[in-house]
């Protein structure tokens, strides 16, 4: 009798391993969550913004293929964030910034990267500042410049991973 007992809590335990296996082995992965590539954050008037706060996402305005990728990596080369490429919903023979303010001191410093680069009210295209070069562009200005001040307290989407 004390064996049979025995047998059956064994098989007991057996079976309920058996079942949380089987659970474990087809519940559903876990989805983990990307962080995502730049948050919205407050800059005071005066406070010093650079280049590898700046999330830039360019797209092609030309007839140019692959031009996007490769003014992204330039900017890339020069400390930038990249954002995302594609191409424009429409040409353009020149070269923009496309942003709601034009004062926003990331999108002067992107546009300060680029000779004769005007900034156009719009919606973003893409994740942080984006830039719609044009048929115009050839090269980036000679001039790196580093940094911008903000003209008064506003915010922009600063790349995760650059706080000070």
């Amino acid at each position: 009798m004390r064996s049979g007992l025995t047998l059956l809590a064994l098989v007991l335990v057996l079976v309920g391993a058996a079942v949380w296996g089987w659970r474990a082995l087809t519940a559903p992965l876990p989805v983990s969550e990307e962080a995502p590539i730049c948050d919205d954050t407050e800059v005071a008037a005066g406070e010093t913004v650079t280049r590898d706060q700046v999330v830039v996402s360019v797209f092609n305005g030309s007839a140019r293929t692959g031009l996007a990728g490769s003014t992204l990596d330039l900017l890339v080369e020069r400390d930038f964030v990249a954002g995302e490429t594609g191409n424009a919903p429409e040409q353009t023979e020149k070269t923009v910034v496309v942003a709601k303010d034009p004062d926003n001191p990331a999108v002067r410093l992107v546009r300060r990267q680029f000779r004769g680069a005007k900034v156009v009210s719009g919606e973003s295209l893409g994740v942080g500042v984006s830039v719609v070069v044009g048929e115009d562009f050839d090269s980036l200005r000679g001039k790196q410049v580093k940094t911008v001040k903000a003209f008064d307290d506003t915010a922009f989407c600063r790349a995760t991973g650059s706080e000070d």
